[in-house]
């Protein structure tokens, strides 16, 4: 749910003090046309935008709708200077979040081409502030949201290895959380990955391995453990690391590294 206050925070940005420019009388409508191919995302944000202005969203198309160039995504009727103010706005977010979703589905359509068995996850390496807008474009995407916060699951990273030991590590937190909480174990070697899951890991982070390695840790893995590899892995490497054996495959690129979608508003009919 995206709050009015953030809605009022985002106006309040772009209008400023004394908006003279938006300042025209009578009514009109609006749409926010694809001006490229791609996934829809954001259209709950944008839509939260026009109607804290009071103007109308009379058409939507559903977030994860693949579009093409000329396609219109939304349509919007109401007082011309609020629609003008909301423009700009509601674009660059519906253009953001649809970014994150474009780039998602690539990625998942690359893991389908090989296996229907991995599943494509984001991480936390989001915007600050706009995370939930951010996650629900990986959802758009097909992709999976992997952990919203810090407390949906514990990560032992390896600054937690560096001062307590891995083992150490995993039982001081398994001590401190519910039994519903599961713990991942971030490791950066095959030899490794048996001793995270013999500490009681449920999931084990790959960190930053070749596909080869990623294979050989994922062997050395017992049953009923999550494997997932991560870091540095691209739009162009995601296929060979969904073939190792993974159960998931976290790319940060998903939210860090879009582009937004190109999207155009236009007034009249």
């Amino acid at each position: 749910m995206i709050h009015d206050s953030t809605v009022e925070s985002w106006l309040r940005e772009d209008v400023g003090h004394h908006d003279v420019t938006n300042d025209v009388p009578g009514e009109t409508t609006g749409r926010l046309v694809a001006t490229e191919a791609g996934v829809v995302a954001g259209t709950d944000a944008a839509t939260r935008v026009f109607e804290y202005l009071d103007v109308d969203v009379t058409e939507t198309l559903d977030d994860g709708t693949r579009v093409e160039t000329g396609d219109v995504v939304l349509r919007v009727a109401g007082a011309a200077r609020d629609v003008l103010r909301g423009e700009r706005v509601a674009v660059n977010v519906a253009g953001h979040a649809s970014g994150v979703a474009t780039r998602t589905r690539r990625a998942v359509d690359a893991v389908r081409a090989v296996t229907d068995d991995v599943r494509v996850a984001a991480t936390r390496k989001t915007t600050p502030g706009l995370r939930g807008i951010e996650k629900r474009a990986v959802v758009a995407g097909g992709g999976d949201t992997h952990r919203l916060d810090l407390s949906h699951m514990v990560m032992v990273k390896d600054n937690h290895v560096e001062e307590l030991g891995l083992e150490a590590a995993v039982a001081h937190f398994r001590e401190r959380v519910s039994f519903a909480t599961k713990v991942e174990v971030e490791v950066e070697t095959p030899g490794d990955a048996p001793r995270a899951a013999d500490a009681g890991a449920d999931v084990v982070l790959l960190d930053n391995m070749s596909p080869e390695t990623t294979a050989e840790a994922v062997d050395l893995l017992p049953d009923g453990v999550l494997a997932e590899a991560s870091g540095g892995i691209t739009l162009d490497t995601v296929a060979d690391y969904a073939t190792t054996g993974v159960d998931v495959v976290s790319m940060g690129s998903l939210t860090h590294s879009a582009g937004s979608l190109d999207y155009s508003f236009r007034t009249g009919d």
